[in-house]
């Protein structure tokens, strides 16, 4: 059935109807009359195809049509090789997954990304966990974080109904370069490096749980939220 649909996409030899057509060819073109043109094709002992109907005369060529066709066909399979197919990976969470179950996930989100697909990250809330919606939203800031040099976030988490998702694609070939907050994080490495007064002792967030879990001494600033979607456009 292919191959038919291709055949007809196609006027050949006495199907081409039209008073004059112009011959295309290495040498450039010229216009005759359809008549002469199937006898120039007659004596090459090739065919006469009209290969673009809507030009003023139509524009034919002097060739091998079933060499013409397995080209094309060939063609268009290259072509089909060469489009990448996007698939959208979805990752779960629970809005207190614990370390193990984060790094495990997020070692497959990872392997998503290098392979050129998506990822849609979400924290379900069941029941009355839906109270600890700014915990889901830290769990997937850290993880677009966490795949910053991997992929680019498209948007910012965001709640629908019990499900808050957050989207990245990946970064293309040659894009990994140091995002803004890989750049923060060497600065503050080289701070460090330099005699300092005693640092103050970092603030825990009240809302966190008590168990000392994932999201212990989680905290994240409004300048964080900006860096990580400046790094998502670049």
């Amino acid at each position: 059935m292919k191959n038919d649909k291709m055949k007809n996409q196609y006027r050949v030899n006495e199907q081409i109807r039209v008073r004059e057509v112009r011959i295309v060819g290495d040498n450039g073109s010229t216009v005759v009359p359809t008549r002469d043109a199937l006898n120039m094709a007659r004596e090459q002992g090739v065919d006469l195809v009209e290969i673009s109907p809507n030009a003023n005369p139509p524009v034919c060529r002097l060739i091998d049509y079933s060499k013409f066709l397995y080209q094309q066909k060939k063609r268009a399979k290259e072509m089909k090789a060469k489009q990448v197919k996007v698939e959208v990976k979805e990752i779960r969470f629970g809005p207190q997954t614990d370390e193990h179950d984060y790094q495990f996930k997020l070692k497959h989100a990872r392997e998503f990304l290098q392979e050129g697909n998506k990822v849609r990250a979400y924290v379900f809330f069941r029941g009355r966990s839906i109270l600890f919606k700014e915990q889901g939203e830290v769990l997937l800031l850290r993880f677009a974080n966490d795949l910053e040099d991997y992929g680019k976030v498209e948007s910012m988490p965001s709640l629908e109904g019990k499900k808050m998702f957050l989207y990245l694609a990946p970064k293309k070939a040659g894009e990994k370069k140091k995002s803004q907050q890989a750049r923060d994080r060497e600065a503050a490495a080289a701070d460090q490096k330099e005699p300092a007064a005693q640092p103050s002792k970092p603030e825990v967030d009240a809302e966190a749980p008590a168990n000392g879990g994932l999201f212990a001494n989680a905290k994240i600033s409004a300048e964080a939220l900006k860096k990580l979607t400046e790094t998502g456009d670049e």
